[in-house]
């Protein structure tokens, strides 16, 4: 059996034959391997396409495969690739629960939301050649989940290669985002399964893959003061939100939290509120920086440029912004409206889409027409604000202020200005405008 990824390009850098991922390891493809059920004693392989190369000529009697909407074009073509040597071809990932008619015709089965029930149920099903071409869990169900096969990744390809899951969702709506889209609620799994598959990671670094973490603040409250006696140096995602509690700062930096990834998206509040995101607010954003950089803990702040209010001279001031208040990492995206989002269908509705090629819809390329600039002008400064928000003296003196944690901070910053010379020599970055 094949559990494959297929390359999704962004946030990685390559150096000769070397591939590294910015990003954390995966979940999908451990966890999916963990679900395979004993009795059927296959034999499987995992693999991460932005990291290794996919064995083209090797024969799978199952092939699996994950996409997520700016992986579909690649993922369809090895679908069909591993069709026609003979694979049973399963396909699942957010993309296939958002689309699943459009999946449905390059695969034998379909895998629409979750699989921890879904998944052993279709393998049982294939050893008594009765597939089902589609199953779907429609109950939520986020308890007694295995350990990840983390032995059949490849962990020198990451960052950081050791990944928990501690909540599933998001309570919010945000406009933009494939999570509510997707239908995908909201749970929080046992604390006690948490912390226990935490104490089986002899690696002194974890990260949270979690959407937003904090949604319900006494689980979060909860879970930091678990990890205090574990000892161990964490990551996540977090929203702005809960900074609103006071007592997180200190649970924070006791737990041994060493970054957080905040989506401050925007710097204009009337389009905060457009997209759904009213609980974040420009005038707390100051605040919540210079919480994290007293408690030392990295930020990596993300805007995203292309909001009806955005114009020209949004680049610079969020580059302004940045500089000005020392945001460590900082990471930029263009608005993109997933599939089944409601900026997808206002978009769609208004005729601002450009095209509906999936592979462009991957937050780095612009695939609709914005309000108050064209798309060649989005495009222009998503790229200026990059180039200059990761040159060396701006790197130096955004990391500077980051102590003990300097050389880290800055070295992720040096990562970026590698990944971006590749993503800004594309020849195409505009696919078919009209």
């Amino acid at each position: 059996m094949l559990i494959l990824l297929p390359d999704g390009r962004i946030h990685k850098i390559s150096l000769g034959s070397v591939n590294k991922s910015f990003r954390e390891a995966p979940l999908t493809a451990t966890i999916l391997a963990a679900l395979v059920p004993e009795e059927l004693n296959y034999e499987i392989t995992v693999i991460d396409e932005s990291i290794q190369k996919v064995p083209l000529n090797q024969k799978f009697d199952i092939v699996a495969i994950s996409i997520i909407t700016g992986t579909t074009k690649r993922g369809y073509e090895l679908a069909e690739h591993y069709k026609k040597k003979g694979s049973i071809v399963i396909l699942g990932g957010v993309h296939v629960t958002l689309l699943p008619n459009e999946a449905a015709s390059h695969a034998d089965s379909i895998v629409v939301g979750f699989a921890e029930r879904t998944w052993p149920q279709l393998l049982r099903d294939i050893e008594k050649d009765c597939i089902q071409p589609v199953y779907k869990d429609t109950e939520q169900y986020f308890h007694n989940i295995p350990i990840p096969r983390r032995d059949l990744q490849k962990n020198a390809g990451y960052m950081v290669p050791n990944v928990i899951s501690a909540t599933r969702g998001c309570k919010n709506s945000c406009d933009f985002c494939a999570v509510p889209a997707a239908g995908f609620g909201w749970q929080t799994r046992p604390l006690d399964e948490v912390i226990n598959e935490i104490k089986h990671i002899p690696a002194k670094k974890i990260v949270f893959n979690d959407v937003s973490m904090g949604e319900d603040m006494i689980y979060f409250k909860n879970l930091l003061k678990a990890l205090v006696p574990l000892n161990k140096k964490w990551g996540g995602l977090v929203s702005t939100k809960v900074f609103y509690d006071n007592e997180i700062p200190k649970l924070l930096k006791d737990s041994g939290c060493t970054y957080l990834l905040i989506g401050f998206e925007s710097l204009n509040n009337y389009s905060l509120n457009r997209i759904n995101k009213g609980f974040n607010n420009y005038d707390n954003y100051i605040s919540i920086i210079q919480i994290l950089n007293k408690i030392k803990v990295i930020l990596m702040g993300c805007f995203i440029f292309g909001f009806e209010e955005d114009s020209v001279d949004v680049f610079k001031r969020t580059l302004d912004f940045v500089q000005d208040h020392k945001i460590n990492i900082p990471r930029y995206a263009i608005y993109t409206p997933y599939p089944g989002t409601s900026s997808y269908k206002r978009l769609k509705g208004e005729g601002r889409l450009l095209h509906e090629n999936w592979e462009y819809y991957d937050t780095q390329h612009v695939v609709f027409k914005p309000k108050l600039m064209t798309p060649q002008q989005l495009d222009k400064g998503f790229i200026w604000t990059y180039k200059n928000t990761f040159t060396l003296n701006s790197s130096f003196k955004r990391t500077l202020n980051a102590g003990k944690n300097f050389l880290l901070t800055f070295a992720g910053n040096q990562a970026y200005r590698i990944y971006l010379k590749r993503l800004f020599n594309e020849k195409n970055r505009i696919y078919n405008v009209t």
